[in-house]
């Protein structure tokens, strides 16, 4: 596989086997990522040689990535359905940004736009499972299982179908309908291989079904952070995008500060992990962007924990409905990382009204006609106070992500239009 050297646990440093897939850390119960073997690496494709900016996914950084689409092994396990290489879109006159002196971008992970790539759900989180069913086809993996908020569901779904995999997904109950239309459709049209579990509650009364009826029966278990390394991987490529040279230019930069809307946290993971090795490589210094998780009013495991200098979450109970239904995530096993690479980065956990992310999201669609996700709406939500703590600052680049399209959230959100 490439350059990939071993598997580690985030927690306890320990290294295991790359070939034997594995959920958690044994040593702790914490995640575990891949590792690349980085000075090998440099040694055989010296000057960003694995990278193929002419690629329009995000497969284009090569062996970077622990399956190398330019290697024919790796390759065919690879499904590639345009994912990734979304566009930073310039929202610097934006009110607040504008009159902040701000260089605000948005990553917009929702919509196509010309020249770029296409996340074909319109989310994230196809980043994530493209690796995830790359890998679980690299080990002879059929059965893939995960508990979702429903947007994971929906690329597991789609990857899986493509990869000639089985899934079963299973989401609240009041998921919005598109997605678990979506996904109910494709038990209707491929009897036997999808399978779509519905609970009350979030992903966790979802987890705990999967537990006791999936993942002790031969299901392999790809939730957040529990399989090993392989979203963090896939969703890294947001950061490397992030830094990636401008057309026609050719220096590597990184963000002064990243928004980003935080449920398991498993792409902040990935995005540190994507500068720590550019770093390596010699493409950027050793100064990171700060990193701004953005969380509902109503689901604050990390703002939480971040205000009162714990080490870790714990699970709260939801105090309301939202909105950003990706941020409904009680608590998750690897958010003790995410909240070292918060205060690594002199960063911040901060929590967003449920009005304040609506009435962004009506902002934004009545300016500029851009479909974002509510969750991407709470990250533009949160600038005011940003602002006011000094987290953004005048002349700095920021970048807001906006994980995906507001059309799977229709038609509860059609109002706010």
């Amino acid at each position: 596989m490439g350059y990939l050297r071993c598997l580690q646990g985030i927690g306890s440093g320990i290294e295991y086997s790359a070939e034997t897939p594995m959920n958690l850390d044994p040593a702790d119960g914490r995640p575990v990522q891949m590792v690349l073997d980085i000075e090998r690496l440099a040694h055989d494709k010296p000057n960003a040689g694995w990278y193929d900016p002419s690629r329009p996914d995000l497969w284009r950084f090569g062996a970077l990535m622990p399956l190398d689409i330019t290697d024919p092994a790796d390759a065919a396990h690879i499904v590639a359905l345009g994912e990734g290489h979304t566009p930073l879109l310039d929202y610097s006159d934006h009110a607040l940004a504008k009159s902040a002196g701000l260089v605000l971008q948005l990553k917009d992970e929702g919509k196509a736009w010309p020249g770029f790539g296409a996340n074909p759900t319109q989310s994230f989180k196809d980043r994530g499972m493209a690796m995830v069913v790359a890998m679980a086809r690299r080990h002879g993996l059929t059965r893939l299982a995960v508990p979702t908020q429903g947007n994971a569901g929906d690329s597991l779904v789609r990857y899986g179908l493509a990869g000639g995999l089985e899934v079963v997904v299973a989401m609240p109950d009041d998921t919005p309908m598109p997605i678990l239309g979506q996904v109910a459709a494709m038990t209707r049209l491929h009897p036997g291989r999808v399978h779509l579990e519905l609970v009350k509650g979030t992903i966790r009364e979802a987890a705990a079904l999967l537990k006791a009826n999936y993942w002790n029966n031969g299901w392999f278990n790809v939730a957040t952070f529990q399989e090993p390394g392989w979203r963090i991987e896939g969703k890294k490529t947001l950061g490397l995008e992030m830094a990636e040279p401008a057309r026609g230019e050719t220096r590597w930069s990184l963000p002064d500060a990243i928004v980003y809307p935080t449920g398991g946290g498993t792409g902040v993971l990935g995005m540190a992990k994507a500068f720590d090795e550019l770093e390596a490589l010699g493409l950027v210094d050793s100064r990171r962007p700060r990193m701004i998780c953005v969380q509902s009013e109503v689901t604050t495991p990390l703002v939480r924990a971040f205000d009162e200098g714990a080490l870790d979450t714990h699970a709260l109970p939801q105090t309301g409905p939202t909105l950003s239904t990706g941020l409904n995530v009680p608590a998750g096993v690897g958010q003790f990382r995410v909240l070292q690479i918060i205060r690594a980065t002199q960063g911040a956990a901060v929590a967003v009204s449920e009005a304040d992310t609506a009435a962004e999201l009506h902002r934004v669609w009545a300016e500029r006609g851009h479909w974002i996700s509510p969750e991407g709406a709470a990250c533009l939500a949160a600038l005011p106070q940003l602002l006011d703590r000094g987290l953004v600052r005048r002349g700095e680049r920021v970048v807001a992500v906006n994980t995906g399209s507001l059309e799977k959230y229709l038609p509860d959100l059609r109002h706010l239009l």
